[in-house]
């Protein structure tokens, strides 16, 4: 069976197929387009593809699997993978040689290609988180705006900061300068308020983000991320291992008796990141008793590493408490919510 390695790039794709006796048999590039590919693989005998996980790969790898080739979507972190390849000369050439090597060796390792479902709600989430960010930018505009001029708009819910502007006595000039940037705020939330109201229904429809969300302070734009984020449980052995891949544990740099651990490693779904960092932060200001136990681990914590590092050392046991939830089928339980050994003895 021939090797095939592709190496996916925006507009022009590098191609290199190799023989059982590693020979290369032919080099080409193309664009990344479908007919493309299928001029080229169209009519060849199955062969085995190594393609890197990127944003071009799932629908390349369904394109290639539906002409009938056995198709392998890579982790591009695994170094392994790129053994032949030099590190001071770096191509699309040498890249796609490196893929088919790896390819005909078998050193490469899978990525998981998330579920159609899930691919899905990942867009919703992206066009929100969009959405968002956009309205949050003409937010800060407006207030540099209106400190410009000395004026101070009262504190309130993000919904109705145009209504809150519109209390102020803005002057002719003013209002002209700010009311493009309102007229498309009030358009952004009425799109957020509907993509918020979809994922309600997404949340309350399916029976682990209904779960997830018994959490006090998980909604269900939270469950949906971590769902979306995760897909499917039982790809991960364990808590540790979720929290890890959600980029919620410190890096290490050790070596011979010296050890160095630094910031979280920040890898993995960043929305899914943030939303479990505000959701311990709501459980650390919280009064909730429900939380009480968490939020005093968190306590501990802040008292000798400060807020910051206790926030996040709180999403990182989030992580754990939502994964222990699915991987169960049960629901979040106060009573269960023990004091880990670590903390009584730092406290």
């Amino acid at each position: 069976m021939e090797s095939i390695g592709i190496d996916l790039h925006k507009v022009n794709s590098q191609i290199c197929i190799v023989g059982e006796d590693s020979a290369v048999m032919r080099e080409c590039r193309i664009r990344t387009e479908a007919g493309r590919f299928a001029e080229v693989f169209g009519k060849r005998s199955r062969a085995r593809v190594v393609i890197e996980a990127s944003t071009e790969s799932e629908w390349v790898a369904r394109l290639l699997e539906g002409m009938g080739h056995e198709v392998i979507v890579a982790d591009p972190n695994f170094a392994p993978m790129y053994a032949s390849r030099t590190r001071r000369v770096k191509t699309d050439r040498r890249d796609a040689r490196a893929l088919a090597e790896a390819c005909r060796l078998g050193a490469y390792r899978h990525a998981h290609r998330t579920s159609d479902e899930q691919r899905h709600v990942r867009a919703q989430l992206c066009v929100r988180e969009a959405l968002v960010g956009t309205r949050t930018k003409y937010i800060s505009v407006i207030r540099a705006f209106l400190r410009r001029e000395g004026l101070r708009v009262r504190s309130g819910e993000t919904e109705s900061f145009v209504d809150r502007v519109r209390e102020l006595e803005l002057g002719e000039k003013l209002l002209g300068e700010i009311a493009p940037l309102m007229s498309l705020m009030e358009e952004l939330t009425e799109q957020i308020a509907k993509l918020d109201e979809q994922l309600a229904v997404l949340a309350q429809a399916d029976a682990t983000t209904r779960r997830l969300c018994t959490v006090p302070g998980v909604g269900p734009v939270t469950s949906v991320t971590f769902r979306a984020a995760v897909d499917r449980v039982e790809r991960f052995s364990g808590a540790h291992h979720l929290e890890s891949y959600l980029g919620l544990v410190p890096g290490e740099r050790s070596s011979g008796e010296k050890q160095h651990r630094g910031h979280i490693t920040k890898s993995g779904n960043r929305r899914a990141r943030w939303l479990l960092v505000e959701v311990a932060w709501s459980i650390m200001r919280s009064k909730n008793p429900h939380t009480r136990p968490l939020a005093d681990w968190a306590t501990r914590i802040a008292l000798r590493r400060g807020k910051r590092i206790a926030a996040v050392a709180l999403a990182r046991r989030l992580a754990g408490i939502l994964y222990a939830m699915w991987r169960d089928d049960t629901v979040f339980e106060p009573r269960k919510i023990r004091t880990p050994k670590v903390a009584l003895k730092a406290a």
